[in-house]
C-alpha cells in the first residue's frame, strides 16, 4: 500500500528526487520503449534490407561460382561445340539437295528391285512437309517379294548414302507364299538459302 502511496506523490517534474528504485525501474521501462520503436521505426526496415542483401550476395555467389565453372570448362565446352558442329555437317551432308532427290528416289527403286521385290505402288506425296532447314517427302510403297527378300530391302535402304526411314510397316500374307509390304518411305533434303529464307519471312 505504501507503494501505491508513492507512486501517486511522484512528481515527474523532479524525477532526479525520486528514490533509486523507481529511477531503475523508470529507465528500465524507457529503455524497453526505446528498444521498441527503434525496432519497429528503424531497426525493422534495416534488417529487411540486411536480409535482402544477403539474398542478392549468394545469388551474386552462385552466378560468380556459374560463370567461373565455364571459364574453367572453356576449352571443353569449345570442343563440345566444334564436335557439335562437325556432327551436324555430317548429318546435313547426309540430306540431299533439290538436284539430288531425284537420284534418290531411283536408290530406293533400285534397293526393291535389286532383291526381286514387285513394285505394286511407289508414288511420291505430291507436296513436301517444310520444316525449320529441311523438308520431308513421304513416299508410299508397296512391294510383294518372300520374307528374306523384304527383309534385305529393308536392310538396303536403311544403309543408304542419305537418309531414308519406313513408317506405317505393314507385312500382310500375299499370294504364292509371298508378301506383301506396305510402307511410308520418308526422305529428307536441307532447304536451300531462298527456301530458308522464305521460311523466316513466313514467321
Amino acid at each position: 500500500m505504501d507503494l501505491m502511496v508513492e507512486l501517486r506523490q511522484l512528481d515527474i517534474n523532479k524525477a532526479g528526487d525520486w528514490p533509486i528504485v523507481f529511477k531503475v525501474i523508470a529507465l528500465v521501462i524507457l529503455f524497453i520503449g526505446i528498444v521498441i520503436g527503434g525496432y519497429f521505426y528503424v531497426w525493422s526496415d534495416q534488417i529487411q534490407e540486411l536480409e535482402n542483401a544477403e539474398v542478392e550476395e549468394e545469388t551474386l555467389k552462385t552466378t560468380y561460382l556459374a560463370k567461373k565453372h565455364s571459364v574453367i570448362n572453356l576449352p571443353g565446352l569449345r570442343q563440345q561445340l566444334k564436335d557439335i558442329e562437325q556432327s551436324l555437317s555430317t548429318l546435313l551432308r547426309q540430306l540431299p539437295n533439290k538436284s539430288e532427290m531425284e537420284g534418290l528416289l531411283v536408290d530406293i527403286n533400285q534397293a526393291g528391285l535389286g532383291r526381286g521385290l514387285q513394285f505394286e505402288l511407289f508414288k511420291p506425296a505430291e507436296k513436301e512437309s517444310i520444316n525449320a532447314f529441311y523438308a520431308e517427302l513421304p513416299i508410299a510403297v508397296k512391294v510383294i517379294g518372300g520374307y528374306h527378300d523384304i527383309g534385305a530391302f529393308t536392310s538396303d535402304v536403311a544403309k543408304l548414302p542419305r537418309i531414308v526411314t519406313l513408317n506405317d510397316i505393314n507385312i500382310v500374307p500375299g499370294n504364292d507364299g509371298k508378301l506383301v509390304l506396305d510402307a511410308i518411305a520418308k526422305t529428307f533434303r536441307y532447304l536451300d538459302d531462298e527456301e530458308i529464307a522464305k521460311q523466316s519471312i513466313g514467321k
